[in-house]
């Protein structure tokens, strides 16, 4: 009988007729609207905390009208029901991936594998509703404090939305829009009534959304900057520091505006590195200012600035991580070695620090097999002699590649650099063995 009544159910679902396209009753939500506006011009009606609870109702309302009846991964036949037939179906690619655009009057919902996966509005009922909302559920907490709890529950709603703005703006590859829909959602959690203490992660978002979108429109950087301060202002640092090397971005943008942002950029990086010295986009992002921007200053003061941290911190893995680093981006491999060599000591089961001096050994064999390579020889022994020299640098590396390995035995990496190793020192005892070994389990580890 169950069953029957399952079969029933799904007949009469596929015998109703397909909604027609989106509807939006926009002129009964904006009768409504007015009918607010002239409430709270009503002498008698104004000073009354429900007027305005209930004008922050109908502006939420019609702030969320044109996307209410979405959700992502909705199924395709769910939005046919609640939302009806598209007015058209095309195809858009966002951020490399390519959708089915469904084309509704308030909205472009974009498919993938018969689900929703987010969506762009396209017009809205009312412009600035949500803010005309937010004012009003303050004002009618304003009248009557005893309405704190329903006006946290209609700001705690657009803030929800709002969020939802900044997410599918996001996935539609719309920065500025999502960085817009995050801010907006912070300042709504940020009022006293919500009894938060907003830590600046969705500011941070923001500005970090507006340095991506500051790629192509330079605008955003003045926002982004101005958003990452903000951020920071409130102590807020993501895990790895990256907010210095976006606000570096942001500055650093708007140099042809003003020189002065040059040195801002510097400034942000210098913040950065002094908290975060394994960054390597902040190393990266300083050697780029101390090598393309005259006046910026020598990169050996950047040395100067590690080494005078390392001189109260010497027991800071990150701080030697930096130090080597750097080094290596001047291509002094010697100190870059000293500097992971300190790593591995004061770290030994970091995989990353055994890995590290064995690359910057090869690296510093790559530097030295180039300049005999490039170097004109008059005598066979002289050649061989600076060809043993190389071979006994490459040599150095293989113990820390092996030290790494048995951290992180799957690391195909690692078992790749030893095999090429090993391979250039086959004719040395017991280096073709290894290199048999160490081919076996790389071609494992891929999966071969």
């Amino acid at each position: 009988m169950k069953r029957l009544i399952l079969a029933v159910l799904a007949a009469v679902l596929l015998a109703v007729p397909a909604a027609e396209a989106q509807k939006v009753n926009k002129s009964a939500i904006v009768a409504k609207l007015q009918k607010s506006d002239a409430d709270i011009a009503d002498a008698k009606k104004q000073v009354k905390a429900a007027t305005w609870m209930n004008r922050g109702k109908v502006y939420y309302e019609a702030t969320v009208a044109p996307t209410k009846d979405l959700f992502v991964g909705m199924e395709v036949m769910m939005v046919k029901m609640t939302a009806g037939e598209p007015q058209s179906i095309g195809e858009a690619t966002l951020a490399g991936v390519a959708y089915e655009a469904w084309e509704y009057p308030f909205v472009t919902a974009y498919m993938k594998d018969g689900k929703v996966a987010t969506w762009t509005e396209k017009q809205t009922v009312y412009e600035g509703a949500g803010e005309v909302a937010i004012e009003a559920y303050k004002k009618a907490l304003e009248l009557d404090p005893k309405q704190a709890e329903k006006v946290k529950e209609g700001l705690q709603q657009l803030a929800n939305y709002y969020s939802q703005v900044g997410n599918t703006s996001l996935d539609a590859a719309r920065y500025a829009e999502a960085a817009d829909g995050y801010l907006a959602a912070h300042k709504i959690l940020a009022e006293p009534v919500m009894g938060n203490q907003p830590d600046g992660t969705l500011v941070y978002y923001a500005g970090y959304l507006r340095t991506m979108d500051g790629a192509t429109n330079p605008a955003s950087f003045v926002k982004g900057a101005q958003h990452l301060e903000d951020a920071l202002a409130m102590n807020f640092a993501d895990e790895e520091g990256n907010i210095y090397y976006y606000l570096f971005h942001c500055y650093y943008g708007q140099k042809e505006a003003d020189k002065a942002n040059v040195m801002k950029a510097k400034d942000a990086l210098l913040a950065g590195i002094e908290k975060f010295p394994k960054n390597e986009r902040i190393l990266e992002g300083l050697m780029q200012l101390y090598t393309a921007e005259e006046g910026v200053g020598d990169p050996q003061d950047l040395v100067a600035m590690l080494d005078g941290q390392l001189a109260t911190n010497p027991e800071s893995v990150d701080l030697w991580f930096g130090r080597g680093r750097l080094f290596y981006a001047l291509k002094n491999f010697d100190e870059s070695i000293a500097s992971f060599q300190k790593v591995a000591e004061l770290k030994p089961e970091l995989y990353d620090g055994w890995f590290y001096l064995g690359l910057f050994y090869t690296l510093k064999g790559d530097q030295q097999n180039q300049i005999i390579n490039e170097k004109q020889y008059t005598s066979q022994a002289a050649y061989d002699a600076d060809l043993a020299a190389v071979n006994d640098i490459y040599r150095q590396a293989i113990p820390a590649f092996e030290k790494a390995l048995e951290i992180n035995p799957q690391s195909v990496d690692t078992l790749e650099s030893l095999k090429a190793l090993c391979f250039r020192l086959r004719d040395e005892p017991g280096m073709e063995a290894k290199y048999n070994t160490y081919n076996e389990a790389w071609k494992v580890a891929r999966g071969q």
